[in-house]
């Protein structure tokens, strides 16, 4: 299976997750260029936030490789977060709130984390 295929998986159980939790889901794979890319775009019923969530997918034991969220590491929330403000203009949001989450994904299951970025 090729990455692109391992990451689409990843991205749909993620999809799965987020909608089994109440969350509408916006837009998938929204591309900015050579720039990057935000995997999921949703909304948040509880409080109506646009979340810009970052999916990582590990299909083996992560004993192996390590935990996915070990790959959520500074430089990503740094690039996600020049991304969501890119998003934030192109579609106006603001003054609206919004927030930046990651969920992991392996055999072990999937682990949500709310609210990973550095201010936006």
């Amino acid at each position: 299976m090729n990455t692109r295929k391992i990451g689409t998986d990843g991205e749909s159980k993620a999809v799965d997750f987020l909608q089994k939790n109440g969350y509408l889901i916006i837009e998938r794979n929204v591309h900015f260029g050579k720039i990057g890319e935000i995997d999921i775009v949703a909304a948040d019923p509880k409080d109506g936030a646009t979340v810009f969530v970052e999916v990582k997918y590990n299909r083996n034991d992560s004993s192996s490789f390590g935990a996915p969220e070990f790959r959520f590491n500074v430089s990503k929330i740094r690039q996600l977060t020049k991304l969501a403000q890119m998003y934030i203009r192109k579609k106006n949001l603001y003054g609206k709130p919004v927030r930046i989450d990651a969920i992991a994904i392996d055999p072990n299951g999937i682990r949500h984390y709310k609210n990973c970025g550095m201010g936006l």
